[in-house]
């Protein structure tokens, strides 16, 4: 099992893109409920920032295991630019969340924030994995070989 979680094989760098998205999102929550009498829109701004550097760099050395190809400040260019439509993404659905219900608490927020990170980490993983961190011998959805 340790093997399996620790390969290159896509079911282990899906497993831990998630386990770091469900860190990294718990980070956001922290932040957005800590900052949330800034007003949502910043609290979002603020938590979304943190927590994406956060997980870029996680993913560069754990996730994908990328840290002696792909450097810092690569990393949070390439994949805080894909970042940047999910925080456009966590936006429109805090937007949604005020107009649906206008006094929502910050927990029912955070939730649709989170929601729409889930979906849009699908599409995350697939562009980091193929882009941002592929490795030298990338071949579509075929485990990395080293």
């Amino acid at each position: 099992m340790k093997s399996r979680v620790l390969g290159e094989s896509v079911l282990a760098q899906f497993t831990r893109f998630v386990v770091v998205g469900v860190s990294s999102n718990g980070v956001y929550a922290l932040l957005f409920v800590a900052l949330a009498s800034l007003g949502p829109f910043t609290a979002n701004l603020a938590g979304v920032g943190a927590s994406t550097v956060l997980a870029n760099e996680l993913h560069r050395r754990h996730t994908f295991h990328a840290a002696d190809r792909v450097g810092w400040f690569q990393t949070q260019w390439e994949a805080g630019g894909l970042a940047l439509i999910g925080l456009g993404l966590s936006t429109a659905a805090l937007a949604a969340v005020h107009v649906l219900v206008p006094a929502a608490p910050a927990y029912v927020q955070v939730l649709a924030v989170i929601a729409v990170s889930g979906l849009v980490g699908a599409a995350r993983f697939l562009a980091l994995r193929g882009w941002v961190f592929r490795a030298p011998n990338f071949s579509g959805l075929e485990p990395a070989k080293q």
